[in-house]
């Protein structure tokens, strides 16, 4: 299984961001995929994830009514539409698969990841 994230990019704050998460294999019933950051300095965190099983989504606090997570199943694909972004927010987003069908969001649970896709959120 190979994840390559795109949309990544420079914007203003309060400005919007749309990320894309395209898988080679078809994982998505059996697993939850969710996305993390990691800004210079810190540890990658838990952003948002999505369960097949219902269509269950869990995010982090930071990204609570900002951000919004989704899936197409027949495109093997998720999104993580981010608005009204901040400067805090600037960091390297991964995609990731993880082990179970339920979100998890501690990084020990993602056996694959997306190679990142860097997004600058200028004040």
């Amino acid at each position: 299984v190979q994840l390559q994230a795109s949309g990544g990019g420079l914007v203003q704050a309060g400005g919007s961001l749309r990320l894309s998460c395209a898988a080679s294999g078809r994982i998505f019933s059996n697993n939850a995929m969710s996305w993390f950051r990691q800004a210079p300095g810190k540890e990658r965190e838990f952003v948002a994830g999505i369960s097949w099983n219902g269509g269950a989504t869990d995010y982090a606090d930071s990204g609570k009514g900002r951000f919004t997570i989704s899936g197409d199943n027949a495109k093997n694909t998720v999104y993580l539409q981010m608005n009204s972004l901040k400067p805090e927010d600037t960091a390297v987003y991964h995609c990731a698969a993880c082990r179970v069908s339920v979100v998890r969001s501690t990084t020990p649970w993602y056996n694959y990841w997306g190679q990142g896709t860097l997004v600058t959120v200028s004040s």
